[in-house]
C-alpha cells in the first residue's frame, strides 16, 4: 500500500539508506526479516468498516438532542477524527491506483501538491485522535472526581475552546511536520506527544481504576450481596483496563517505530523492524474501527438512537 511521504521516509529513513540497502541484503539473506505484504483489500475494508461506524456515532449525537453535552460532542470529535484517517488512507489508495494503472494522468508538480494535501490530512486527523483521546480522559475524569461540580467545570464553551483548539493545533502541527518531516527534531516532537498523552491516560486512568476498585472492596466488606452498582463498577474498571490496552496495542507500535528511526536507523534490528511498518498502520485504522466500540456503543443512549437511524427513524 502506498503511504504518505513521511511515512515512506519513515519505511527507508533517507538519512540511512545506504546503510539500510546493505541491512536489507543481510537480512534477506538470513530469511529472518521477511516483512508482512498486507493486501490493499484489507485496508479498503478495514476503512470502510471505520467509515461506517464513525459516521454512524457522528449521525446519532447530531440527531439525538439529549446527546447534546460536551462528553458526547468530544466523542463526536473523536469519530470524525477517526473517520478522517479512514477517508485520508481510503483518498491516497485510490488515487495512487488510478495513478499507477493510467487512469489517472498528471504532472509531477500537481501529484506532488495532491500528495502533501492528502499527507497532511492524514497527519492532521493522527494528531487530533491522539487529542481527543485524551480529552475525552480527562473529561472522564472530571466526571468521576468532580461530580457535583462537574457543570460548572467542563461548560459548553469550554468544550468548543477545546475542540477548536485542538482542530487548530493539529492542522497547524501536521502542516509543520509535512514541511520538516526529514528533520528529527520534528519526529522527537511527534513522539514527545505520543508518550505524553500515553502517560496522562495512564495516569487518570489508573486513578479512576483505583476508586472503582476501593469502592467495590468497600461494598465486599460490608458483606452485602452482589448489586448492580457493584457491578457498574467492576464493569468499569474492565473498560479502563480495555481502554488502556488498545491504545497502547494500537499506537505502541508505530512510535516505537519513529523511536528506532531516530536512535537506530542503520541498525540490523532496526530495519528489521521497519519491514513490519504496514503492519503498524493496520494498527492504526484498526484503533478508528475500535473506538467506537468502546467510547460510544457502550452508551444505551446513543445505541438506541443508532437503531433509529439505521432504521431511519427520523
Amino acid at each position: 500500500m502506498s503511504t504518505l511521504a513521511p511515512l515512506r521516509l519513515l519505511r527507508e529513513p533517507s538519512n540511512a539508506s545506504e546503510g539500510n540497502q546493505s541491512n536489507a541484503t543481510v537480512g534477506a539473506s538470513s530469511g529472518s526479516c521477511q516483512g508482512l505484504d498486507i493486501p490493499n483489500e484489507l485496508f479498503l475494508a478495514l476503512g470502510l468498516v471505520s467509515l461506517v461506524e464513525n459516521l454512524l456515532v457522528v449521525a446519532a449525537i447530531l440527531k439525538n438532542r439529549n446527546l447534546h453535552s460536551p462528553t458526547y460532542y468530544f466523542i463526536c470529535c473523536l469519530a470524525v477524527s477517526d473517520m478522517l484517517v479512514s477517508i485520508s488512507n481510503l483518498a491516497e489508495m485510490l488515487f495512487m491506483l488510478l495513478l499507477e494503472h493510467g487512469v489517472l494522468v498528471m504532472r509531477p508538480s500537481i501529484v506532488r501538491h495532491m500528495d502533501s494535501v492528502i499527507d497532511t490530512l492524514i497527519c492532521s486527523s493522527v494528531v487530533s485522535s491522539l487529542s481527543f483521546l485524551g480529552v475525552i480522559a480527562v473529561d472522564r475524569y472530571i466526571t468521576i472526581f468532580y461530580a457535583l461540580r462537574y457543570h460548572s467545570i467542563m461548560t459548553l464553551q469550554r468544550a468548543v475552546v477545546t475542540m477548536a483548539s485542538v482542530w487548530l493545533a493539529s492542522t497547524v502541527s501536521s502542516t509543520v511536520l509535512i514541511t520538516y518531516y526529514r528533520s528529527n527534531t520534528v519526529l522527537l516532537c511527534l513522539i514527545g506527544f505520543f508518550l505524553f498523552m500515553l502517560v496522562l491516560m495512564l495516569v487518570l486512568y489508573i486513578h479512576m481504576f483505583a476508586l472503582a476498585r476501593h469502592h467495590l472492596h468497600s461494598i465486599s466488606s460490608q458483606q452485602k450481596p452482589p448489586t448492580a452498582h457493584r457491578g457498574g463498577s467492576l464493569k468499569g474498571a474492565v473498560t479502563l483496563t480495555i481502554l488502556l490496552g488498545v491504545f497502547f496495542i494500537c499506537w505502541g507500535p508505530f512510535f516505537f517505530h519513529l523511536i528506532l528511526i531516530v536512535t537506530c536507523p542503520t541498525n540490523p534490528f532496526c530495519t528489521c523492524f521497519f519491514s513490519y511498518f504496514n503492519l503498524f498502520l493496520i494498527l492504526i485504522i484498526c484503533n478508528s474501527v475500535i473506538d467506537p466500540l468502546i467510547y460510544a456503543f457502550r452508551s444505551q443512549e446513543l445505541r438506541r438512537t443508532l437503531r433509529e437511524v439505521v432504521t431511519c427513524s427520523w
